[in-house]
């Protein structure tokens, strides 16, 4: 049978207490808004309420649940992601998880440094199902962040796609582009991901990573 992608599955345990009480907290006492405006209520939310750090991964299987994600302090686009689905689901709005690769014109000295070249994957994002059709939804980059790059928080509102802010608020400097799209997931392929990463980061082979311990990528 093909997915609904409304399944609770290991990736997305939306009964758990801690996406439970994140519902609530979304809801703030408005249980009975539509889908649309528990959306939107629930990307703003999990886009600021995290703030996006990338050089955290976990290559454990275990600490892809979204139990266990929204117990974190901050995440990347992968867990915003995973938290996002989940309440969606929650709510029986339709969702799943896209993958991508993106390329990334902020702090690129960094980047090059660490992971020897200038992208980032995977990137994910969401795809949601709201009034007949698939949107998609990005809710990494916290509005705090987007103030201090100097970028304009990625907006969105239930109807278009909202994926990348491809300049920065001055409208001259590129910020981000998307290269690659590996297509959508009802669960989280982590194995595939990790695959992803060792073909486009190559001290992830040098120093023989595996699946099964959490990567700190500043240490890379």
């Amino acid at each position: 049978m093909e997915p609904t992608y409304l399944e609770e599955n290991p990736n997305f345990d939306y009964s758990s207490e801690g996406i439970q009480d994140l519902v609530k907290k979304i809801e703030d006492g408005a249980s009975d808004a539509s889908p649309l405006d528990f959306a939107l209520k629930a990307y703003h939310y999990i886009r600021d309420a995290w703030p996006y750090n990338p050089y955290r991964f976990s290559l454990v299987e275990n600490d892809w649940r979204a139990s266990e994600i929204c117990t974190h302090k901050s995440g990347h686009c992968l867990d915003k992601a995973i938290l996002l689905i989940s309440v969606l689901r929650a709510k029986n709005i339709p969702a799943r998880l896209g993958l991508a690769k993106v390329k990334n014109h902020i702090a690129v000295e960094d980047i090059i440094e660490k992971f020897g070249n200038d992208v980032l994957v995977p990137h994910g994002y969401v795809e949601l199902y709201l009034n007949g059709k698939w949107v998609k939804a990005t809710p990494a980059f916290n509005k705090s962040l987007c103030e201090k790059l100097n970028v304009a928080p990625l907006d969105f509102d239930g109807t278009t796609d909202s994926l990348f802010q491809a300049y920065d608020s001055s409208g001259t400097s590129v910020f981000m582009e998307y290269l690659e799209d590996y297509g959508a997931f009802d669960h989280v392929p982590l194995a595939y991901m990790f695959d992803l990463m060792k073909d486009t980061y190559p001290p992830l082979r040098e120093k023989n990573i595996e699946l099964g311990i959490v990567l700190n990528l500043n240490t890379l």
